[in-house]
């Protein structure tokens, strides 16, 4: 495998070979496709719908780093469980640099079908700039404009096509500045080039740049305060061979923790089964919902009408929405196009079923 040449993470999340359909799929005659609530699980199904926090080393490749996560779940699930299946694959939030380290959140088993949900958020990293002279007087002020939507097209050797698109920087602040140095702290829209983005701002200084060292701190809605290494989840797995799962619940998350940034709908535990074989959420099914899960008039868009700021249109798209039983089991990814306070119609067209 040829390693990616940039440091920005792909359009797409990393996969892994599991199943990321978008239907339920089949289940023995008679039983209950929903899961146990996340804080009930046993090994076994925490590992194979769980999520890590991991920290990637530099040196070897996301997808490499993804592959001995894989085998080391696998070794200990033949162990806990050996009638039971592997995780079929892992899938990671965005390829690194190799030379790249931080954040690089691992879905496992069937949790691999959310991947998507990594492009929902925002990304953050800390980067050295090496400016090519003395910058100018007005270099923080320069770095200022970069904070905007910006136009990028990814580097020739990169697994996207080559052409022209925007990125959002939402945050983009110089923390420290010496000689020919700077180092940055850049939140901003997932698939942003960071190594792009040092090129650019150097070239409007007026001296040149390139990106040094390269570190990701967060992943929406993960961040580097509670990383956890390769090593934490080899001994976390070998401690729960022994009959000791404290540490591995630590390491291995419930793979809901992985939605908490996205809008929530919480449906009724019949509708989540009607789900499981391919249904959308209809109104009925529906307890409650986020304010955010449900588009709302552009402010280009507004007019002097009262009711103008509750009105849906078409040109809005709906935001992807995480939909929950009450017990917090997470039941499918889709999106509100319907009235949640209607008595029937289709409220959630489904995107991924998670059961």
């Amino acid at each position: 495998m040829t390693d990616s040449p940039d440091d920005a993470d792909r359009d797409a999340p990393g996969n892994g070979s599991a199943d990321a359909r978008a239907d339920g799929g089949d289940s023995a005659a008679g039983d209950d496709p929903l899961r146990a609530p996340p804080g009930e699980r046993s090994v076994p199904e925490l590992l194979r719908f769980g999520v890590v926090n991991l920290h990637k080393p530099a040196g070897p490749s996301s997808h490499q780093v993804s592959a001995w996560v894989r085998d080391a779940i696998d070794e200990t699930l033949a162990a806990l469980d050996p009638e039971g299946p592997p995780t079929g694959g892992v899938a990671h939030s965005g390829t690194l640099d190799p030379k790249v380290t931080g954040c690089l959140p691992t879905l496992t088993g069937d949790a691999t079908r959310m991947a998507q949900v990594f492009l929902e958020g925002a990304k953050e990293y800390v980067a050295v700039l090496e400016l090519h002279a003395s910058p100018p007087s007005d270099f923080r002020e320069v770095v200022a404009e970069f904070e905007s939507e910006i136009y990028q097209k990814p580097p020739r050797k990169s697994a996207v096509s080559r052409r022209l698109r925007t990125r959002t920087v939402h945050d983009l602040d110089v923390l420290e500045a010496a000689d020919r140095k700077a180092l940055l702290r850049i939140r901003c829209e997932s698939g942003t080039y960071v190594r792009k983005l040092c090129h650019d701002v150097g070239l409007a200084t007026g001296v040149g740049a390139h990106m040094g060292h390269l570190r990701r701190t967060a992943t929406d809605p993960f961040d580097d305060r509670d990383l956890r290494t390769l090593q934490d989840l080899v001994d976390a797995l070998a401690w729960a061979e022994d009959g000791d799962d404290a540490l591995l619940r630590e390491v291995v998350r419930p793979a809901e923790d992985a939605l908490t940034h996205l809008p929530a709908v919480t449906v009724a535990r019949s509708a989540a089964r009607n789900v499981a074989t391919g249904a959308p959420v209809y109104a009925p099914g529906v307890i409650d919902v986020d304010d955010a899960a449900v588009p709302r008039v552009r402010d280009d868009e507004a007019t002097d009408d009262a009711d103008a700021d509750d009105e849906a249109t078409d040109d809005a798209d709906p935001p992807l929405v995480a939909c929950f039983t009450p017990d917090g089991v997470a039941v499918c990814l889709g999106r509100v196009v319907g009235d949640p306070d209607a008595e029937s119609g289709v409220v959630v067209s489904l995107e991924r079923v998670l059961l």
